[in-house]
């Protein structure tokens, strides 16, 4: 996956927003492993993966509509960003994990 910018993180969090409170760290997970697996495909046919962009969070979450992005003293919003967090460092422990998250094509 492309390096992390708090642009990603922003949306990635912000398209976290429409999915349950308990489903999102999940959804966490498989936005890393599509974005790990968009970064290898641009890497391998030199050009972005047709649903999943070029390996940033940012391309991946953009082709959706996503809310305007909430103050961070809002809650939902901030677990969101949390959610995001916790996968990035999960990701990092566990690189094997973002290529089994990558299966399924629901967004996010």
């Amino acid at each position: 996956m492309r390096p992390v910018l708090l642009s990603d993180l922003n949306f990635a969090a912000r398209a976290l927003l429409s999915v349950p409170p308990e489903a999102r760290h999940a959804a966490a997970s498989r936005l890393l492993a599509r974005a790990d697996a968009a970064d290898r495909y641009r890497r391998r046919f030199r050009r972005a993966h047709p649903d999943w962009g070029n390996g940033t969070l940012v391309s991946l979450t953009s082709s959706a509509p996503l809310p305007i992005q909430p103050d961070l003293r809002d809650a939902d919003y901030a677990a969101c960003l949390i959610a995001v967090l916790r996968a990035l460092a999960r990701s990092a422990v566990d690189p094997g994990s973002r290529d089994r998250s990558a299966q399924g094509k629901s967004v996010p």
